[in-house]
């Protein structure tokens, strides 16, 4: 994979749990040749979300996100929209966990960059690419990806 080359995605998965729990946000951009194609943006409506905190987490933005009923909504509207795109994650564990009836091939990110995956390795990569924060992961990973190629 030559992520300054190729078409992939990268996704961010936000779950109420890390194994059986509901997806609240999933995030995707659409990235070919280290350009923005198109942009995913799903959340559970609000009134399916009982947990406090991920109701003031996800409490911006509102307008540019699609809302859906329940999690299989979500993973269907992005299986649709990725394809057999590979997917490049920003979480190995979890989000494998939410996506793995998806047979696209799917990479963890950070190889990609040189960091090592661990506790710091978001901070790790906003301070080795200089970026600023941004409510969106994926727009932190598709900046460090630019920077660093």
């Amino acid at each position: 994979m030559n992520l300054a080359k190729d078409e992939y995605i990268i996704v961010e998965v936000i779950p109420t749990r890390l194994k059986d729990g509901d997806i609240v946000e999933l995030t995707a951009l659409r990235i070919k040749d280290l350009k923005l194609i198109d942009r995913f943006n799903y959340r559970l409506n609000k009134d399916k979300i009982d947990i406090k905190e991920f109701l003031e987490m996800c409490s911006y933005d509102d307008d540019s996100f699609e809302y859906c009923d329940d999690t299989k909504s979500i993973i269907d509207a992005f299986k649709e929209w990725c394809k057999d795109t590979t997917i490049i994650t920003i979480d190995d564990t979890y989000t494998n966990n939410y996506l793995n009836d998806l047979t696209n091939k799917k990479e963890l990110v950070f190889p990609y960059l040189e960091l090592e995956n661990d506790s710091e390795v978001i901070q790790n990569m906003i301070n080795k690419y200089k970026l600023e924060e941004s409510n969106y992961l994926v727009d932190l990973v598709y900046e460090a990806i630019i920077r660093h190629f």
